[in-house]
């Protein structure tokens, strides 16, 4: 099949992805801590008001009414967090720590720093005016119970898991995962030490199965393989990975002797969706259907190279699977003159040029094919059209997948 254009080799990805789309009734009920990356199966709400109890937003002293306040037993250590209120009579004054329950019939909090205790007479007083209600925190003030906390469809990130913790859930409905067998390739290729000449130490495995959780998917397992046909036809067609829904190699996508993903998806039948993509790095990459209607992503060998083709192929592909809409670049001001590829689009590792101020993006360096600094210290990836950029101009840009959509 002839190269396709950026644009639409992503819209290829996703259709293909819909052959797989998950029936999101069919959820399953995954403890917090494993729920990060999963795309809600239905909407979430409130199991109690947030916060529960009214609290202290500070260190310092609960007071009735204006002062000065007797702090009597109130000066004692307070009972704390968690116990029931007690009561506060007016003109009266009891430590408080932030968090601690709000004694009934409090009027505010006063900060320590901004009160003064005598000893002799045990009365507290401040310099400041102190307004009815200061450095309380009234229960319900976040939600009300029952109140819509995360709609059905959302993709769960860290903040959204701990609302829902919050919100007094210790599971979460999620819909069915895709499951992903990575396929890593290359006799040159070392997991640990300092490589010799000839070798190269292996960036994917410890970053891609990130990318899979962040996507939405689930891991089945990784294999590594040398470069030999029957290796690379034994990985993408063992019973194990015939259990799997998607295959996502690396490596192996050339056309030379030593590059067996291309022949050996063809002995097993399989029907090319998009046999390259016009985009630099990452032009190699394949993606294909097994006659079982498994899907092979087939990402370049080249880091930096693969992992554009992932937010080329992979995220399109794995927004279809799990019922999310497809994604598209969002717009800012390039800060830059950036050329053009030619026919082709570039996707570039960039920054924002003021971290404070997301409108103008200025690309990394280092960013070879085969570099990771300049992904390192990026915030989004450039997508620069076959024309290139002029500085000031509007360019696309996606989020990387570790930053959550």
């Amino acid at each position: 099949m002839h190269e396709a254009d950026w644009p639409a080799a992503r819209r290829i990805a996703y259709q293909a992805g819909l052959d797989l789309a998950v029936d999101p009734a069919a959820a399953e009920h995954l403890p917090l801590a494993e729920a990060t990356g999963r795309v809600l199966a239905r909407d979430v709400h409130s199991l109690h008001t947030m916060p529960h109890y009214a609290s202290s937003a500070m260190d310092g002293w609960a007071v009735s009414g204006p002062g000065p306040w007797r702090t009597g037993d109130g000066a004692r250590p307070h009972a704390g967090a968690g116990t029931e209120p007690a009561t506060l009579a007016p003109g009266s004054a009891r430590a408080i720590v932030t968090g601690e329950t709000v004694p009934t019939g409090t009027t505010a909090i006063l900060r320590q720093e901004d009160s003064s205790l005598d000893p002799a007479s045990g009365l507290l007083t401040t310099g400041l005016e102190l307004r009815p209600g200061a450095d309380i925190r009234p229960a319900g003030r976040e939600a009300a119970s029952g109140d819509l906390l995360l709609e059905a469809g959302t993709r769960l990130v860290p903040g959204q898991i701990a609302v829902a913790a919050v919100g007094g859930h210790d599971t979460l409905p999620v819909a069915p995962a895709p499951r992903i067998r990575l396929v890593l390739t290359g006799d040159e290729v070392i997991t640990s030490g300092i490589p010799r000449p000839g070798q190269v130490r292996d960036t994917f495995g410890p970053v891609l199965p990130a990318c899979i959780e962040a996507l939405g998917g689930v891991l089945l397992d990784t294999v590594r393989i040398g470069d030999e046909r029957e290796h690379t036809l034994q990985a993408l067609d063992s019973p194990r990975a015939r259990s799997a829904q998607i295959l996502l190699s690396t490596g192996g996508t050339g056309h030379s002797a030593a590059d067996h993903l291309r022949p050996a998806a063809e002995q097993l039948g399989a029907t090319t969706l998009i046999g390259s993509v016009a985009m630099r790095p990452g032009h190699p990459a394949m993606l294909s259907r097994l006659p079982d209607g498994r899907l092979l992503v087939a990402l370049p060998g080249n880091p930096l190279a693969a992992l554009m083709a992932v937010v080329t192929l992979l995220e399109p592909l794995l927004e279809a699977v799990t019922g999310q809409p497809p994604s598209s670049p969002s717009t800012a001001r390039s800060g830059e003159v950036i050329r053009g590829a030619g026919h082709s689009h570039r996707l570039l590792p960039a920054r924002w040029q003021d971290p404070a101020d997301h409108r103008v993006l200025v690309a990394s360096e280092h960013t070879g094919s085969a570099m990771m600094r300049g992904l390192a210290g990026a915030d989004v990836v450039l997508v620069v059209p076959p024309a290139g950029v002029a500085a000031g101009g509007a360019v696309g840009y996606l989020r990387l997948p570790w930053y959550g959509r």
